[in-house]
């Protein structure tokens, strides 16, 4: 199963109104509509009809949170709202989570390539453990959705279709992705443009890992500047 990261609207999202990158390059080559464009034209799937659920969603929980928001729990919600798509990859994102959490504990030695079960990793269930104040924490604690306002804390809770999940602050994922380069690679802007081209599947965990921060550092920079909410798809 492959992971995909979205920003934008969640209205879109849950729509099914947008394409990943594998979708978008089968339609490319002229490959037949994918389920989920097939589902974005069905009345239950309409934009009109999830924005309000959506709405309602965003404002419960803004009052939950109350003043542990820097600023207000807003975002474009409209047809007209941006929306951005990439794919880290399991193997990319899993990699940049190990390489945080390595950095938070150096005495451990950083295993050579991704391991299957890398989620039961001994640095990263230090760098999750309570009590632990991690430097990376809207990285390595099983974030899915970031929203666009600044706050500190993680914390889990029902998304708009009422799974629970974990959410951060895009804010402050993107502080600590610029802190962890800083701290490890202090790789120039040229540099991480040049991550890219190596494709996140091939490699050891560095490698993958800066595949991974190159997509995740440009993808967090859209969802900042045009403030909206970014979200692991998989």
């Amino acid at each position: 199963m492959a992971l995909d990261v979205y920003v934008g609207s969640l209205t879109r999202y849950y729509a099914s109104d947008w394409e990943n990158p594998g979708e978008k390059a089968a339609r490319m080559r002229g490959a037949s509509p994918t389920l989920r464009s097939t589902k974005q034209n069905e009345d239950e799937k309409s934009q009109d009809l999830i924005r309000p659920r959506v709405m309602a969603w965003r404002a419960a929980l803004a009052k939950s949170l109350g003043d542990r928001l820097a600023g207000p729990l807003e975002w474009d919600e409209t047809e007209a709202a941006p929306w951005f798509t990439d794919r880290p990859g399991w193997d990319g994102f899993g990699s940049l989570v190990l390489w945080a959490a390595y950095a938070e504990h150096p005495t451990l030695r950083l295993p050579g390539t991704l391991p299957e079960e890398w989620d039961h990793d001994l640095a990263l269930m230090r760098s999750t453990a309570a009590g632990f104040r991690s430097r990376y924490s809207h990285l390595v604690r099983n974030v899915e959705m970031w929203l666009p306002v600044a706050f500190d804390i993680t914390f889990e809770g029902e998304d708009v279709e009422g799974r629970r999940v974990v959410m951060g602050s895009v804010t402050t994922l993107r502080r600590q992705l610029a802190d962890l380069n800083a701290s490890t690679w202090k790789a120039s802007a040229a540099d991480v443009a040049a991550w890219r081209a190596i494709p996140a599947e091939e490699g050891s965990v560095e490698t993958c890992a800066r595949y991974a921060f190159a997509v995740l550092t440009e993808l967090a920079q859209r969802a900042h500047g045009e403030r909206l909410p970014m979200k692991l798809d998989h």
